[in-house]
């Protein structure tokens, strides 16, 4: 069939058929409407979830299924007032700090990225590197132990060790799509194994809160549950086990591993200098060890540590005489506009979260579940529901907010293992932050890798799928 159809004929019928899937679920929302306030919608919580779902796997997209997600919620909640609260929603989502805090962190990292490939400090970097890893499995290994190093926040994980093994990986024929897996491995889980992270001080105060300990010893509590982050571990260990080949390719990855062997697959940038100087390693060094450093002096401000590294790298190449300061400034402008599709999913994902929020979907789930649980079943339990939450709602801290006032006093009543518990809660965020196709660390390591979310989420999903299933086991018998 496809070889009898025109490009033409062939797009027109698929078209409307995901209009007309589209409009049938926006009608069905809509006679769904019951209009009875928050959090009374019951099953029908789950609807503009099952929307996004299934849209982002007919058409391979990712902000276009949220949209319509984020449409069907509203018209769900007052059929008549859909696109008047879906508007509503969207300016208390961009007036709120947290995605003003997104966008500059997000744009400023684009333009240092810009920075760097036009200075030639990735092809530096990755000329260096590349004298000590020649083989395909110890780059990946070099960017796992990479990413682990990187450990003050997710963003600045993904990003920078994305933009520096790129170029390697490419010359190795490692696909994007692997190097994404393994910068995604080394996101999330690493801040929440490593606790001096943005993940940890707000898990710290969610501690605190709840009253487990008292104000200002919630640190020290979150040290002793490590042992029990039981899926950061397992994803974390997953990564030398897939580079050696102890874990085979799965599903998607191994198609995309064998069209780069063959070099079937193009990588989406080159990364060359915009200037004939020859590369220098310092134009890479000293940006990014500014970045991390400053992030961390600035009490792990990731704003501050981008903007140090930015002016330094500003200062360094205009004395170098790489181009003139407007020069420069059009590489910065051009690397925040490489981030606006990335930021337009996750600011997507926010409205979807919102209109979930409406909807009570977390609080349903839970007391939907509460009553088959018991003292051995509950982490375990806990896990499953609340994995499913983080990937399907892309929440991961609204859903720890949610669930710990919850879990808590539930694993008191039952006389469970207090640790166990709240490691499978931990445990559930990091698994939907490292497997949601639209969560912000997967957007950010597909967009630092330069292929999209769904390819990256697809190919990578039988290992989260794995790693997942191992964390529910354990869970279980350690229980």
């Amino acid at each position: 069939m496809e070889k009898i159809l025109t490009p033409g004929v062939e797009k027109l019928p698929i078209g409307w058929i995901k209009l007309l899937v589209l409009s049938g679920l926006l009608l069905l929302a809509v006679s769904l409407g019951t209009g009875n306030g928050e959090g009374e919608f019951g099953f029908f919580a789950l609807v503009p979830t099952l929307v996004v779902l299934g849209l982002a796997l007919l058409t391979r997209r990712t902000l276009e299924p949220l949209l319509a997600g984020a449409l069907t919620g509203f018209a769900l909640i007052e059929p008549e007032r859909t696109l008047h609260n879906f508007v509503a929603s969207t300016l208390e989502v961009m007036q709120g700090p947290i995605m003003g805090w997104l966008i500059l962190v997000c744009g400023l990292l684009g333009s240092l990225i810009a920075l760097l490939q036009f200075s030639g400090a990735t092809l530096a970097f990755s000329d260096a590197l590349g004298k000590y890893v020649k083989r395909r499995s110890h780059a990946l290994v070099a960017s796992w132990l990479l990413g682990i190093a990187i450990f003050i926040d997710d963003y600045l994980n993904a990003l920078t060790v994305s933009t520096a093994m790129r170029k390697l990986s490419d010359k190795l024929k490692i696909s994007r799509d692997m190097l994404a897996y393994v910068v995604d491995s080394t996101s999330a889980p690493v801040c929440l194994l490593i606790p001096f992270s943005t993940w940890v001080i707000y898990l710290a105060g969610l501690i605190e809160v709840n009253g487990l300990v008292p104000e200002g010893e919630g640190f020290n509590y979150y040290l002793s549950l490590l042992p029990y982050l039981v899926y950061p571990w397992v994803a974390l260990l997953m990564v030398p086990l897939v580079a050696f080949g102890v874990i085979p390719l799965l599903g998607s990855m191994k198609q995309a591993e064998r069209d780069c062997l063959e070099g079937n697959s193009l990588p989406v940038e080159q990364d060359e200098p915009g200037h004939r100087q020859p590369p220098r390693l310092v134009n890479f060094m000293l940006p990014v060890l500014t970045l991390l450093l400053a992030t961390w002096y600035f009490d792990i401000d990731a704003l501050m540590g981008v903007g140090c590294a930015l002016v330094v790298s500003l200062v360094l190449y205009r004395l170098q005489g790489l181009a003139s300061l407007p020069r420069l400034f059009d590489e910065i402008i051009q690397g925040m506009a490489s981030m606006l599709l990335p930021l337009g999913i996750v600011f997507a994902a926010f409205v979807l979260q919102a209109v979930n929020e409406k909807l009570g979907l977390a609080p349903y789930l839970i007391d939907a579940i509460t009553p088959y649980m018991n003292a051995r079943w509950l982490p375990a339990l806990s896990f499953l529901v609340l994995a499913g939450l983080t990937f399907a709602t892309g929440s991961f801290w609204g859903v720890y907010a949610i669930a710990f006032p919850i879990m808590v006093p539930l694993a008191q009543a039952l006389d469970a293992n207090m640790a166990l518990t709240l490691g499978a809660l931990v445990s559930a965020g990091a698994f939907g932050s490292h497997a949601c196709f639209f969560g912000d660390s997967t957007v950010i390591s597909a967009r630092g890798c330069g292929i999209s979310p769904m390819q990256h989420a697809l190919s990578q999903l039988p290992y989260t799928l794995i790693a997942a299933a191992v964390t529910t086991l354990v869970l279980w018998l350690l229980a």
